[in-house]
C-alpha cells in the first residue's frame, strides 16, 4: 500500500512539474501575421545615407536614427522569469544591457524616452542613458527611477505634456494618454492604481514597485516623414487629434482581452485619427522570453491567465483585409529597417 501511495504521489509530482514547465517555460504563438514580416538591412553601414531607420529590440524598445541623431524609446533589455516577476525582486541586468546596445550598434544617444514607468519600459533606461550620454526624458516617476539608479540630475529632464522638443532634425512631442485598461480588476489595481513613484526607487524591488507614472504617446516629425508611437494599448478620446502621422507603432499587448468596442475605439483614436497607412505592431512579444535569438510570443502562463492573442490577431487581420491601403509591417529583431528614404539632392 505504501509503495502504491508513494508511486501515486510521484506521478502527481511529475505531473505538477510538467505543468509548471509548460506554463512557465514555453511560449504561446505571437499575435502577428507572418506575412507582415519585413526584412532589415545588414547593419548600420547598409542604411542609405540620410535615411531614417528604426531598430526593434522587443516590447516597445525602438531605436531611431537619421545617421546624425540617434535616440531610443524605453531602452529595456533585461528579461526576468515569470516567477521572479510574480514573487521575487527585479533589477537591471547589466549584461543584457551590454548585449542590447551592442546588437543595436549604438553607444551614443541623444535622448531615451520611456513611454511610462513600468519595469518593462523604464527600468533599464537610466543605465542606458548613463552609458550613452543621453538625456532621460519622462515623468516625475521616471525621474525617481533614475535618481534611485544615481543617474546625474543633469541627464534627467521632466516631460511637459504636448511640448515639442528638438533633437537634431527630430521634433518629438510627448502627449499624455492612458495605459491599456486591464479588464481584470485585480490586475488593474496592481498595475494602474496609485500611479506615482514618490521617492527615488532603488532596485532590487518588486515588479509592481515600478508604478505607471504618466503614460505617453510620442509623436515624431522629421523632414522625411512623421510617426506616432503608442507603446501601450490605451487612449484618450480626441487626445491625438492634430497629430498626423505616416506610420503608427501600435502597442497591441493585451488588446484581445478587452471588448470589441474597446478595440474599435483604440483603433479609431490612434490609427484613424492620425491618418497613418503604415502600421507597425509593437509590444506583442514575451516579457520573459530571451533577449537573444528570435522573438517569442507570451509565456503560456500569461496566456492562460490573460489570453487574447487569437482575438488580437483576428482584429488586426480584419483591419488589414478591410482596408487594402493599409500596410502592416512586423519588424525583425535588431536589424535596421529604413522608414523613409533620403530626399534626393
Amino acid at each position: 500500500m505504501k509503495r502504491v501511495l508513494a508511486s501515486g504521489l510521484g506521478l502527481v509530482a511529475l505531473g505538477l512539474l510538467g505543468a509548471a514547465y509548460y506554463f512557465l517555460a514555453t511560449y504561446a504563438p505571437a499575435a502577428i501575421d507572418p506575412d507582415w514580416r519585413v526584412d532589415g538591412v545588414e547593419g548600420a553601414d547598409a542604411v542609405p545615407e540620410g535615411a531614417v531607420s528604426v531598430r526593434y529590440t522587443g516590447t516597445s524598445t525602438l531605436l531611431f536614427s537619421d545617421g546624425e541623431t540617434h535616440w531610443m524609446i524605453d531602452g529595456w533589455f533585461t528579461r526576468v522569469g515569470p516567477l521572479a516577476l510574480a514573487m521575487g525582486e527585479i533589477e537591471p541586468d547589466l549584461a543584457a544591457i551590454d548585449y542590447g546596445l551592442a546588437m543595436n550598434e549604438v553607444d551614443r544617444l541623444s535622448v531615451v524616452i520611456p513611454v511610462h514607468s513600468h519595469f518593462d519600459h523604464a527600468m533599464d533606461a537610466p543605465e542606458v542613458a548613463r552609458r550613452t550620454g543621453a538625456i532621460l526624458l519622462g515623468s516625475a516617476s521616471t525621474a525617481n527611477i533614475a535618481r534611485g539608479w544615481e543617474l546625474p540630475e543633469s541627464q534627467i529632464r521632466l516631460a511637459n505634456n504636448r511640448e515639442a522638443v528638438q533633437f537634431g532634425k527630430f521634433t518629438i512631442t510627448l502627449i499624455e494618454t492612458r495605459h491599456f485598461q486591464f479588464p481584470d480588476p485585480a490586475v488593474a489595481e496592481r498595475a494602474l492604481a496609485n500611479p506615482r513613484i514618490e521617492a527615488p526607487l532603488v532596485p532590487p524591488v518588486k515588479a509592481f514597485d515600478y508604478r505607471l507614472g504618466k503614460a505617453y504617446a510620442v509623436h515624431v516629425a522629421h523632414p522625411l516623414g512623421s510617426w506616432l508611437i503608442q507603446g501601450s494599448a490605451g487612449f484618450v478620446e480626441g487626445g491625438l487629434e492634430g497629430y498626423p502621422a505616416d506610420i503608427v507603432f501600435l502597442g497591441t499587448g493585451g488588446l484581445g482581452t478587452q471588448t470589441a468596442e474597446y478595440r474599435e475605439s483604440y483603433w479609431r483614436e490612434t490609427v484613424e485619427v492620425s491618418g497613418a497607412t503604415r502600421i507597425v505592431p509593437i509590444h506583442w512579444d514575451s516579457l520573459t522570453g530571451p533577449i537573444r535569438g528570435p522573438f517569442t510570443g507570451p509565456v503560456r502562463a500569461a496566456g492562460f491567465l490573460g489570453g487574447g492573442s487569437e482575438q488580437t490577431l483576428a482584429f488586426l487581420r480584419g483591419k488589414a483585409q478591410g482596408n487594402p491601403a493599409l500596410r502592416f509591417e512586423v519588424l525583425p529583431r535588431y536589424a535596421p529597417v529604413v522608414l523613409f528614404e533620403a530626399s534626393p539632392r
